[in-house]
């Protein structure tokens, strides 16, 4: 993950920003940065919430360089790849011989982040044996190792992640209350690549640089059908994908022309329902191919725009960001002589 998000544009109204490595200016993640901004200067606990591969450890990593912790250390850990047995030991560390197999003294993170940010990520998959502890390290800033009776102070700024929805297991009484009132001081929800489609060229772009540099390759065209499909597709794997996709057509490139790597099956998932006749012709703009996938997909919808059959949905969009796109292209529904109106189609939808 860490390398598909570069600053590519701070904009105007705030020339200080230097979020290094994060790709976009969409209004969604404009508004995720401003929020970094306004909470890194404080020593506040951050919740970063969002779906795997929407760059939660880039944020976390922002937040850590936008603080005055900034030079000191950025210590992380995935709760979720630790076997439950030896999590305890990895945050808090242990003495020699608090346990079987512990050879030697270890330091755990807290206190290798003393000074600076720890990162946990997948925060959710903290046992619940485990939570009161970490929730009075929180609070107390102390902690013991395993097998020490000693208390260790700390300073520490946590900044914790998750894809999983915390409110609903502090309801089925899977993770503490408490636990998640002091994680949440300050959440920051990452939106998933569909929501900030039109960050896709630039990120598209830059991947293509990337792996240019890596592979040794001279990738210098991407036709607008491959645009296309890339804007279109529904990323479930968010920024993630998209890197490992962009990777995949770099290496199968040819001439200098980036292909398009989403097979038929991922272009179908993409859009469910929705059978393509049309190809998009080389000379196409990148404008050209939305139009007619826009237009093409209504067709197939009975130019229905809403609902779950709507063409909306299949398109991954939300029913007043299709709208807006259909006015900025200049889509509007076809009136034939014989009709004057179309069955399931509202008002507000035309």
């Amino acid at each position: 993950m860490g390398d598909y998000a570069t600053v590519v544009n701070t904009g105007p109204d705030l020339p200080e920003r230097t979020f290094e490595r994060i790709i976009g200016d969409s209004s969604a993640l404009e508004s995720v940065l401003e929020q970094v901004e306004q909470v890194a200067p404080t020593d506040s606990t951050v919740l970063i919430e969002g779906e795997t591969g929407t760059g939660k450890e880039l944020i976390a990593h922002a937040v850590h360089n936008a603080s005055q912790r900034v030079g000191r250390a950025f210590i992380k850990l995935n709760c979720a790849a630790i076997p439950l047995d030896l999590l305890e030991s990895e945050l808090f560390g242990h003495e020699k011989g608090a346990f079987t197999g512990a050879i030697a003294q270890k330091i755990g993170r807290f206190e290798m982040a003393d000074k600076g940010t720890l990162f946990l990520d997948e925060v959710g998959d903290i046992p619940p044996a485990l939570q009161p502890k970490l929730l009075r390290v929180l609070q107390e800033q102390e902690f013991e190792r395993l097998g020490s009776g000693r208390t260790h102070k700390v300073d520490v700024r946590l900044v914790a992640a998750t894809n999983r929805d915390l409110v609903k297991m502090v309801a089925r009484g899977q993770f503490r209350s408490d636990l998640y009132y002091r994680l949440n001081v300050f959440p920051i929800v990452l939106p998933a690549l569909r929501e900030r489609r039109e960050d896709i060229p630039a990120l598209v772009t830059h991947f293509v640089k990337m792996f240019n540099r890596r592979m040794g390759k001279q990738v210098d065209s991407i036709p607008p059908e491959t645009m296309a499909a890339f804007q279109w597709y529904s990323w479930p794997g968010n920024i993630r994908e998209l890197q490992n996709l962009v990777e995949r057509a770099v290496i199968l490139s040819r001439d200098g022309v980036l292909p398009n790597p989403l097979h038929k099956r991922q272009t179908e998932l993409m859009n469910p329902g929705v059978h393509r006749t049309r190809t998009f012709q080389s000379s196409m703009t990148l404008e050209d191919s939305d139009r007619a996938l826009i237009v093409e997909t209504l067709e197939q919808a009975g130019w229905i725009v809403g609902g779950p059959r709507g063409a909306a949905a299949k398109l991954g969009l939300k029913r007043t960001t299709l709208l807006a796109k259909m006015r900025r292209l200049g889509i509007s529904r076809p009136i034939h002589q014989e009709e004057t109106a179309f069955p399931g189609i509202s008002q507000e939808d035309a």
